[in-house]
């Protein structure tokens, strides 16, 4: 005989439980229900059917898989919660019984991890279990960085301590320290939630947002509970990996901390670097060493194997002497062929075009190592000082009241080679005084004035260097210059969309072309008339005034002529009417188009090209529909689904296509008025 099957313990009920029953059979909290399951990674489920699952009559919402709840019941923080819950009911039984001295006792051990009272928890052991090795840790920073550079800038409230916000805060900065000593920050990206960072850390790309430093409000809306959990996960998951980081690369860690630097607003400058294969001086980190003076090899051992190679090359002499001439003839070509970079090019016409291959520029992580920057008030420190550290420089200044750390806090010192302002357009010095100083360090500048000497950028200049790898001219970012446009380096444009880097003749298609060089021909004729109907008003005004004085003497010469008659005038108004309405008629009988006199032969050209274009468009849309109508059913909805994708793709590019092109037009007109 079969078993059997009773309702709720087979399929879908017994593979599913509700939270209520999750809580019941763990005997916790449902806030400590919610902290465990965000710490261990366990989340709510949505079952198939729900009516299946459900026991009771009320219907059920949130369900978790059974196994996950079987698993949390070998958790070791459960034992935790649970000496966490009997001291608190310890102490409101003693409050209950009027017990004050007793109830006092224990909430003063429970001020005191240390002692008898509250018990302390780690997740070391829960990042050990989630990520089992180190790049499972690194793949999932984006949202812990995000995360902990938010908080680090959020004020102290009654939701947000102040010890969260400062260790939030110190975990960043040593990240960012990592990433200056490494050099493997690679792009940045300025947004309106914020600045978006990139760096390739062992193979993996991690992507993070740090907001700007504003005064943030926090508001009523978000719950700060659930946040603050993830917080105190995200906080021991990158204490962890800056551990790993920094012993990987022969730093001490956790870096020495200085906390009187720190409240004068150092930041970064608060922290200094040791190690084995780092050595510091001051504030300015050197670069690293791998040790080879302090382990060098035996002398003795040294020395036979000196003696050795000796006799070898004197053995061989001979034969080197007469190959010497093929070689370099060898040498020679290889540094020929070596000159030039191989293309990849395709096998078969329409084939994959894939990415050439460029010379290399340099160094990038050395791009500003040669430079002593100064920054101005009025820009943005933090993420200035960061950017420049992480891509060489060293030498970064800026005025005292930004805070501590700094390389000079001197403006007019003449070491500096670029200064980065966010002011207006700002005038030259040119006083000097008559002390026989040098002329650099002699003179005085005012306000929104200019050190000669030097160069002045704004700040997308140092974001622009660093996603294009290379230093851009600093022309183009002058104080009070027309800055190029500050494009995302994250995207990339497919084939046949919209880029903004190419020009636009370069992109757009027949049809926008010709519609562009149509209107350009009729704003031109437009323009045209206009300045001949202003030159003819001129003549006009012109022409009265020259013949006031020979009034009388034109008065009798029209007595005498008579002048064109206004029924002569009238005539020649109704015969041109009528010819015009019979070609009116004689075109609508014919089915074509009435063709004005007006109309010149390069109008006519590009009506024709723009009817050829149309004709072509309603073919290839004819040749589409009878090509779906040899498709399956369930083919057809994926092609149709595919083509509204595609359409609403290229109406957006032609948008924005068009917004470019007006917008050029505008600057041209500009500049031609400017002329």
């Amino acid at each position: 005989m079969a078993k059997i099957r009773r309702r709720g313990q087979t399929g879908q009920a017994k593979n599913y439980v509700t939270r209520s029953q999750a809580v019941k059979k763990l005997q916790i909290s449902l806030p400590d229900f919610r902290k465990l399951c965000i710490w261990k990674g366990i989340y709510p489920r949505e079952p198939r059917n729900k009516r299946k699952v459900t026991k009771s009559v009320t219907a059920s919402t949130t369900f978790y898989y059974t196994k996950d709840i079987q698993y949390l019941l070998h958790e070791p923080l459960l034992a935790k919660f649970r000496e966490q819950k009997v001291l608190e009911k310890k102490i409101s039984k003693a409050l209950g019984r009027g017990d004050n001295s007793d109830a006092a006792r224990w909430e003063r051990n429970a001020a005191r991890p240390e002692a008898t009272g509250k018990p302390r928890y780690t997740l070391n052991h829960v990042i050990r279990e989630r990520y089992p090795t180190f790049i499972d840790a690194v793949r999932d920073l984006d949202d812990c960085l995000s995360m902990l550079f938010l908080f680090a800038n959020l004020p102290s409230t009654s939701a947000v301590p102040a010890k969260m916000i400062a260790r939030c805060e110190r975990l960043c900065l040593e990240f960012q320290h990592y990433l200056i000593v490494s050099n493997n920050l690679r792009k940045s990206f300025l947004s309106i939630k914020g600045i978006y960072y990139q760096a390739n850390i062992q193979g993996e790309d991690v992507l993070w947002l740090v907001p700007y430093k504003f005064n943030q409000r926090i508001v009523g809306d978000v719950d700060f509970r659930i946040m603050g959990t993830f917080v105190e996960f995200y906080m021991t998951l990158l204490s962890f990996v800056n551990y790993r980081l920094f012993t990987s690369i022969g730093i001490k860690y956790p870096p020495k901390f200085d906390q009187l630097k720190d409240e004068q607003g150092a930041e970064l400058g608060a922290f200094s670097l040791e190690g084995v294969n780092i050595a510091t001086d001051g504030d300015e980190m050197k670069a690293i060493t791998n040790g080879e003076s302090q382990h060098g090899p035996d002398p003795k051992v040294q020395a036979a194997v000196d003696k050795i190679v000796k006799q070898l090359k004197a053995d061989n002499a001979k034969g080197e002497k007469s190959t010497e001439v093929a070689e370099a003839a060898d040498e020679e070509e290889g540094e020929q062929a070596s000159d030039s970079i191989d293309k990849f090019e395709p096998v078969a016409p329409g084939g994959d075009v894939l990415p050439q291959p460029t010379q290399g520029s340099g160094n990038v992580s050395q791009l500003f190592d040669k430079f002593t920057v100064y920054l101005s008030r009025e820009t943005p420190r933090q993420p200035l000082e960061f950017l420049l550290r992480a891509f060489g420089c060293r030498r970064i200044g800026w005025d005292s009241v930004l805070g501590e750390g700094s390389f000079t806090a001197d403006e007019s010192d003449p070491s500096i080679t670029h200064q980065i302002v966010d002011r207006p357009v700002v005038q030259a010095v040119n006083g000097t005084e008559d002390n026989g100083e040098d002329n650099q360090t002699s003179q005085k500048i005012a306000q929104n004035q200019r050190y000669p000497g030097r160069i002045y950028v704004q700040p997308q200049w140092v974001w622009d260097c660093v996603n294009n790898e290379e230093l851009e001219s600093p022309e183009l970012y002058a104080p009070g210059a027309g800055l190029p446009p500050h494009l995302s380096p994250f995207v990339k444009t497919a084939n046949g969309q919209y880029d903004p880097t190419l020009p636009l003749d370069a992109q757009e298609t027949e049809a926008e072309a010709l519609d562009s060089k149509m209107e350009d021909d009729a704003e031109n004729a437009n323009d045209e008339e206009q300045e001949q109907s202003d030159e003819d008003v001129a003549n006009d005004m012109d022409v009265d005034s020259a013949n006031d004085d020979e009034s009388e003497v034109s008065e009798v010469d029209a007595e005498e002529f008579g002048g064109v008659s206004d029924d002569d005038v009238e005539e020649d108004e109704e015969e041109a009417a009528i010819l015009q309405r019979q070609r009116e008629v004689e075109a609508e009988l014919s089915g074509k188009s009435v063709k004005s006199k007006s109309a010149d032969a390069k109008t006519k050209s590009k009506l024709e090209q723009k009817k050829v274009l149309e004709k072509k468009a309603r073919e290839e849309a004819e040749d589409l529909e009878r090509a779906k109508g040899m498709l399956s059913k369930k083919k057809r909805k994926l092609f149709e689904q595919m083509q509204y994708s595609n359409k609403k793709k290229s109406t957006e590019d032609t948008m924005l296509r068009a917004k470019r092109r007006k917008l050029e037009k505008e600057q041209k007109k500009a500049r031609a008025t400017l002329a």
